[in-house]
């Protein structure tokens, strides 16, 4: 007997579809991570530091530790003879008492009388404390990606593990069998970008029960399903979540990418993107992407607000996506709704055009957010 394929329905915009996957999300839980595993993942909040680093002044080269009082005039033409006993200190190593500047070797003549050929000022060749960070301040932000330049500060510090928000992602692949692939490794690359663990990809067969099936595996914080969305005789996406009471709207008007849908399946966001690869990443940017970052609590994405180099033609009624290069100090449109693999390849950012407009002309400026925001492995 043949089942009954789900009638189509008015399309759910975006930011309602959106508003129903965020709905009472929380960012997942800190867990400490080895520093070998922080790169990339997202900051979890840390308390202050209770001292500054260094915590006392440092020597920041090598050379004889001086009072840079005491070498006030000082010249290779009128050298002076400093009353204290200089001191040798390397890069690294504390600055001995009453000592505030490094004086470097061949301006010092260290025989049977200290002669310095050079004056100096305070501070000089030294590293003072707090100079790295003050007291007072967390060493990474929270909600920031963890950069290498961020570990070099921890590693300052002594630490070896730090607090991250590892959000799980799971991926069902009910495209595999009509050579979806590539858009299945588009996504989960995407997702280790975000920052996001991804715990498994499992293919399944193009049916209602396979796909329920696959929904009871393994959890995560976020299950993405990719192909099976449209209303073709094998395209079960929907009812398989229907199944499982996890359908919360099916057809999503953006473009491209109608064919999406959304849900919980209980407390988890899940997002069924179309197989199509610029199909999946639209709805990755606009719907899966945003949720990511809201598990992982990362701070909002920085976005470029430059004019457009000629100008954008939008259908009213549907979210478009657009993808654009930077060309000087200008966006230049590359494709709007429909997005050829060169065009996403050659992009630099993306911008979505609301429903309600009809598109933008040449020269008005537009925020856009980049695409080649890779901070993870």
């Amino acid at each position: 007997m043949m089942t009954a394929r789900p009638q189509a329905t008015a399309l759910t915009g975006v930011e309602a579809a959106l508003a129903l996957l965020l709905d009472g999300l929380e960012p997942v839980v800190p867990l400490d991570v080895p520093l070998a595993e922080a790169l990339g993942r997202i900051a979890a909040g840390m308390p202050p530091l209770k001292q500054g680093l260094p915590e006392t002044d440092e020597a920041a080269a090598d050379g004889w530790a001086f009072a840079a009082g005491d070498l006030v005039g000082a010249s290779a033409y009128s050298p002076v003879m400093p009353a204290n006993e200089p001191r040798w200190v390397e890069v690294g190593q504390p600055m001995p008492r009453g000592c505030d500047c490094v004086i470097e070797p061949g301006l010092v003549e260290a025989s049977t009388l200290v002669q310095v050929l050079a004056d100096a000022v305070p501070g000089q060749g030294v590293r003072r404390a707090g100079q790295d960070i003050a007291a007072g301040q967390p060493l990474v932000t929270a909600g920031r990606v963890i950069s290498p330049y961020d570990l070099l500060l921890v590693r300052r510090a002594g630490m070896e593990r730090l607090p991250v928000r590892r959000l799980s992602f799971r991926i069902i692949d009910v495209a595999a069998t009509d050579g979806g692939t590539a858009t299945t490794e588009l996504i989960s690359e995407l997702g280790r970008a975000a920052g996001g663990w991804l715990v498994g990809i499992e293919a399944v067969a193009r049916d209602a029960v396979s796909i329920a099936e696959a929904l009871d595996a393994e959890p995560a914080d976020l299950i993405l399903l990719i192909g099976g969305t449209g209303q073709g005789r094998h395209d079960e996406t929907a009812m398989a979540l229907t199944r499982r009471q996890a359908l919360a709207a099916h057809g999503i008007a953006l473009e491209p990418g109608r064919s999406a849908a959304v849900g919980r399946f209980g407390k988890t966001p899940v997002v069924a993107l179309p197989g199509a690869p610029d199909q999946a990443l639209a709805v990755w940017l606009t719907l899966a992407l945003p949720v990511l970052d809201r598990l992982s609590g990362r701070l909002p994405r920085q976005a470029l607000a430059l004019p457009l180099a000629r100008k954008i033609a939008s259908i009213v009624g549907v979210t478009e996506i657009v993808l654009l290069k930077r060309e000087q100090a200008s966006w230049l449109p590359l494709a709007t709704g429909v997005l050829p693999l060169h065009a996403i390849a050659q992009a630099d950012a993306w911008l979505a055009v609301p429903a309600e407009s009809e598109g933008f002309s040449a020269g008005t400026e537009v925020t856009a957010f980049p695409l080649r925001d890779w901070t993870a492995s």
